[in-house]
């Protein structure tokens, strides 16, 4: 059985290199307040962005996407607010998800990396 914490930062790392890749810069990762989790929090172009990783094997269950719940999906904002209140910024917030599907685990050498852009509001 592989650690989830592993596994955690296998797909943490694979996200934000995609990120880096499409000319993201990574100001944070793994932003804990008592109001919610942020995984990785980048800046690109106009937008400040917040990004919740989602990893499996595969999608046949569901996609990855589909477990950012609407109570997740608070948690997010509430923790990006906080985040927000430190650290102001003229940049456009956005909420994005990156689905990484790795059907080795940690062994998989090429992750699939879907990127939802906006994925959700903070209304």
């Amino acid at each position: 059985m592989t650690d989830p914490g592993l596994l955690g930062r296998f797909g943490e790392a694979a996200a934000a290199e995609y990120l880096r890749g499409k000319g993201y810069r990574i100001l944070g990762q793994n932003y804990h307040t008592r109001r919610g989790e942020i995984d990785l929090i980048a800046s690109g172009g106009r937008y400040l962005v917040f990004a919740e990783v989602k990893l499996r094997k595969n999608d046949s269950f569901a996609q990855a996407r589909e477990f950012v719940t609407p109570a997740k999906q608070r948690r997010l904002i509430a923790a990006a607010e906080s985040w927000l209140q430190r650290h102001p910024t003229s940049l456009q917030p956005r909420f994005d998800v990156l689905e990484i599907y790795a059907p080795e685990g940690t062994d998989t050498a090429h992750p699939l990396i879907r990127h939802w852009e906006n994925a959700f509001g903070a209304d």
